[in-house]
């Protein structure tokens, strides 16, 4: 500056020369303001002030672009009533909290509930979902004029305040076109990681969703297309000579018999295609299996192929019966519970540490004498809980030291697992009625488990952030999936058993491919921690419940939303698809089962894959509610054999 005001001087510029000094007065004397006002850094009022002048101005604006424009409100409101209990301004915090939430109600009364409890800066580090707000960013989508109209507003009052938060807490996803609406697009508001977009950058990778190769319902599907083909060749083979035959001996009745014969053959071909229609699992392609999986005793796949060859199809037309088993007076001791894969045992994992396994089959039959059972050769489980059985048999398993949360069984029944708050996994045998491996590696309650589609391999999740995978004969886990913001709440294998799934309370769905344990999807939308998943059968659709009632279905090749529904009033418990991935049943704590129709959903999806951000809504089948009892654990089943083809647990 001194140079140009010695050019200014030699060359004779003496207005320019004055202008120059009075530009750099009035600049030192705003700086000098701008520092003494910075001085009262601890004033609660500039956040109130900062937060109302906002409010205002985005409930001003244009219709076309406020609800765009009132996306910035959350993420503001959050971290000032934050900024102001962290510098311990108490009182004013609550009365900030007090006057705006009702504001963020309708979207965020999850957080809102948590949140209001926290009262000092220590309650901030101790909370989880504080301190995941205050690590992370916000993402939030914008059309390109509403983002230029907020920056104009910032600009042009110098709310410091409110620039700081937004520039340090939001990250915005500027689009070129028209403003997005709220119910087209289901992440508008997202919490991530790290400044960078990373469900973009994760969701660019491959995922291989087809069913394994030589399963055995691929051989199933083979030797039953081979069958119904010479089948069919040698009836029609047997009509046509039947009908040459009748047709010599008739004469002229042999062209009404012609016609018959070909209508018997339209419709025959009509009902084949129509059932290869239904089912989505043939037209899944076939990838190979990335873990070494175990061998099929022969005794297991051949009641598989049973199981295959009696398979009736369910549809909007076809729906399944129905069986409850209503667990009695258990409230605050029944944590969870789950039904084998035969609908033949029934398990629930208590607040007392106890796991307790119900034989379907003695349900209503009266008790056996201990000394019958003890020729059957039981453990001293099983015995001490039948001195104690009476009106109602169970086979009881102890080793817990807290509440249990999680209990599976194996695809073939043999095996069950259960997991507690004590931070371990346990393996109980249901021949021998005893625990035989005790999994510790967690350092924090496990709050799930499930077993591989093929047994063995089991994943668990739990409250130190982490979904570990194992296999039953190591007691280390095999890998360690990591990135979630909050507690992992639920994991569920796909189909293939190269990918699980995992639910969080960060309001994220996970996919991670189990070689690597590398996440390759990230899936976003949720707006309360997701507490159930569910894979179709023919690994292409995922879907997802969530604490608020929300279900999404997802596309895995794509990662993107297929149907975003609000079907429930409460949390969602359990999700199951039928054997063939018609039908979707969901359970929830507004003592409710519904029955969604995926097969009509998927094909319009299917139909439609050319419009990009296309979303269906799945129609809803049927509403079956209990008379007052949450359901806890849902089981859709082939129908065959006497048990019910779909059982539900209720609390």
């Amino acid at each position: 500056e001194r140079k140009v005001q010695q050019y200014l001087h030699r060359k004779g510029f003496r207005l320019t020369e004055l202008a120059l000094q009075e530009e750099r007065n009035r600049l030192s004397t705003t700086s000098l303001s701008d520092v003494s006002l910075s001085r009262p850094d601890n004033d609660p009022a500039r956040y109130y002030d900062g937060y109302n002048k906002l409010r205002s101005w985005a409930y001003n604006s244009l219709d076309q672009y406020k609800h765009e424009l009132l996306r910035v409100l959350y993420p503001a409101f959050i971290h000032c009533f934050m900024d102001l209990v962290s510098e311990g301004h108490t009182l004013e915090a609550r009365a900030f909290f007090l006057k705006f939430r009702e504001d963020h109600e309708l979207m965020h009364s999850r957080d809102l509930q948590k949140l209001e409890g926290t009262l000092s800066p220590l309650h901030l580090e101790e909370m989880d979902l504080a301190r995941s707000l205050r690590e992370n960013k916000f993402r939030i989508k914008l059309c390109e004029y509403s983002y230029e109209l907020l920056l104009q507003y910032l600009q042009k009052t110098q709310a410091l305040v409110m620039l700081g938060i937004i520039n340090e807490r939001i990250i915005f996803e500027v689009s070129a076109g028209q403003p997005s609406l709220i119910s087209d697009d289901a992440d508008v508001v997202a919490l991530v990681g790290t400044s960078k977009d990373l469900a973009k950058q994760i969701n660019q990778k491959e995922v291989h969703w087809g069913l394994l190769e030589d399963s055995v319902e691929e051989r199933m599907e083979k030797a039953l297309s081979d069958s119904d083909r010479a089948e069919a060749e040698s009836k029609d083979a047997d009509a046509e000579d039947n009908n040459k035959k009748k047709s010599s001996e008739g004469g002229k009745q042999g062209g009404p018999l012609n016609k018959k014969l070909k209508k018997d053959k339209l419709v025959g071909a009509t009902g084949k295609n129509t059932k290869s229609e239904t089912s989505m699992i043939s037209a899944a392609p076939r990838v190979k299996p990335e873990l070494t999986l175990p061998a099929t005793p022969v005794e297991v796949e051949q009641s598989i192929l049973e199981d295959l060859r009696n398979r009736a199809q369910l549809n909007n037309l076809a729906l399944p019966s129905v069986s409850f088993y209503t667990f009695l007076n258990t409230h605050n001791g029944l944590n969870c519970s789950s039904i084998s894969n035969d609908g033949s045992m029934v398990v629930g994992g208590f607040s007392d540490s106890s796991v307790k396994v119900w034989d379907m089959a003695k349900i209503g039959q009266p008790a056996k004498t201990s000394n019958s059972q003890g020729e059957n050769g039981s453990s001293q489980d099983e015995r001490l809980s039948s001195t104690s059985e009476g009106k109602r048999p169970y086979t009881l398993f102890q080793g817990h030291s807290g509440p249990v949360y999680s209990a599976a069984f194996s695809p073939f029944g043999d095996f069950l697992l259960s997991s507690s708050s004590d931070s371990t996994i346990r393996l109980w045998s249901t021949k021998l009625n005893a625990n035989l491996v005790c999994y510790k590696g967690h350092n924090y309650p496990v709050w799930d488990v499930q077993f591989s589609p093929v047994g063995h391999y089991f994943a668990s999740a739990s409250h130190d952030r982490t979904a570990r995978i194992w296999s039953m004969d190591k007691i280390q886990p095999l890998r360690i999936m990591a990135g979630h913001l909050a507690d992992v709440d639920c994991v569920q294998w796909h189909v293939n058993c190269n990918y699980i799934a995992t639910g969080s309370s960060d309001k994220t769905v996970r996919l991670w491919d189990v070689q690597t344990g590398e996440c390759i999807r990230m899936f976003i939308g949720h707006r309360s921690m997701v507490l159930s998943l569910a894979m179709s059968p023919d690994g292409r659709y995922m879907a997802s419940g969530d604490e608020d009632g929300t279900i999404m279905m997802w596309d895995l090749s794509t990662g993107r939303c297929v149907s975003p529904l609000a079907g429930h009033n409460s949390c969602v418990w359990s999700l199951a698809f039928s054997c063939e991935g018609a039908l979707l049943a969901s359970g929830s704590a507004d003592c409710t089962v519904k029955l969604w129709d995926v097969a009509s959903s998927t094909k319009a999806l299917k139909m439609d894959d050319t419009k990009a951000g296309s979303t269906n809504r799945l129609r809803l089948l049927k509403a079956l509610p209990t008379k007052s009892t949450p359901v806890y654990n849902l089981r859709v089943r082939n129908p065959f054999s006497f048990h019910p083809p779909f059982s539900s647990v209720n609390i």
